[in-house]
């Protein structure tokens, strides 16, 4: 073998080598192993969020001591923190509805309770004491728009923490039906509830401009009593704008009949419907308390609602 063959050959011996020591020593950090094996750990200890299934609620209905039941995949829908009935109601829940309107119209001793849910992360923004109420109230609204007795209606709100909107946040169906003979002295208790608010209006402190009326508990349980009042009873409620003394008295009674117009925006937009309010001023003329003092006229500013 000749001297150049031997250079040849030893430097194809060390590139060889250099190869195999180079996989073996080098390739589990430069070739990406270590990565590799670190992304794949990496990977299974990653905790993969659970994704909870949309509730979708069917519209059901049925009489356990009757022959109406009829159940529906669609149902009153809607979004999360709200209380209005999404559009449009399909086409097949509004002939169910129609359905079960003849049906209690042929058994007025039957009474439904419609039930609505929230869940505890929900805004309530409405007047009632919880967002379940103020979804039932709307659920009635449609049924009475279609026929169906007040006075067969009563309204509650439940909380279901087991409720999960979709990706649009919208709930499907949260709301429950129950019908039943009507019980004579839930009537009677609710006759005392209309007398108490009677004697003891709501009454609103507030201006003409406010673009919302904040409340308490007591009084959104107040306006729920009033809203039951006006179903059961038959009964109106009655908006009164008071002023103080200030000013000209007749300018006084256009204020005041502004406030009570405000209002009863404020209970529309909540549920009730129009025809069931009833507004009037009486500006200045009616004070509760002294108009010499800034408190009393402080107090004689107010909005009055009542039943009649």
């Amino acid at each position: 073998m000749s001297k150049k063959s031997s250079y040849l050959l030893g430097i194809i011996l060390t590139i060889i080598l250099g190869s195999i020591l180079y996989y073996l020593l080098c390739c589990s950090v430069c070739c990406g192993k270590e990565n590799v094996t670190n992304e794949q750990s990496e990977t299974k200890s990653a905790v993969v969020p659970e994704i909870e299934d949309t509730t979708k609620n069917a519209f059901k209905i049925s009489d356990a001591n009757g022959d109406f039941n009829i159940e529906l995949n669609d149902n009153f829908n809607f979004k999360t923190s709200s209380f209005s009935i999404l559009e449009p109601v399909s086409g097949a829940l509004e002939s169910g509805v129609l359905k079960f309107k003849d049906y209690l119209l042929e058994h007025p001793t039957k009474t439904v309770d419609i039930t609505g849910f929230y869940k505890n992360d929900e805004t309530n923004n409405s007047a009632y004491p919880n967002l379940g109420l103020a979804r039932a109230n709307s659920v009635k609204n449609y049924l009475i728009s279609h026929g169906i007795p007040s006075k067969q209606i009563d309204t509650y709100g439940k909380l279901n923490g087991s409720l999960s909107p979709d990706e649009s946040n919208t709930l499907f169906g949260p709301v429950d039906f129950t019908v039943h003979t009507t019980d004579t002295s839930a009537l009677d208790a609710l006759k005392a509830k209309c007398d108490a608010i009677r004697a003891n209006p709501l009454i609103l402190y507030f201006n003409t401009g406010q673009a919302a009326i904040n409340l308490t508990a007591e009084q959104r349980q107040k306006i729920a009593d009033m809203s039951h009042c006006v179903d059961k009873l038959g009964v109106k409620i009655q908006v009164v704008g008071h002023t103080d003394n200030t000013g000209n008295a007749a300018n006084n009674v256009v204020l005041g009949q502004k406030r009570a117009d405000f209002a009863k925006g404020y209970l529309i937009k909540n549920g009730i419907l129009d025809g069931n309010i009833e507004t009037s001023s009486k500006g200045p003329h009616a004070p509760i308390s002294d108009n010499a003092t800034k408190a009393g006229r402080a107090e004689n500013r107010r909005t009055e609602i009542t039943i009649n």
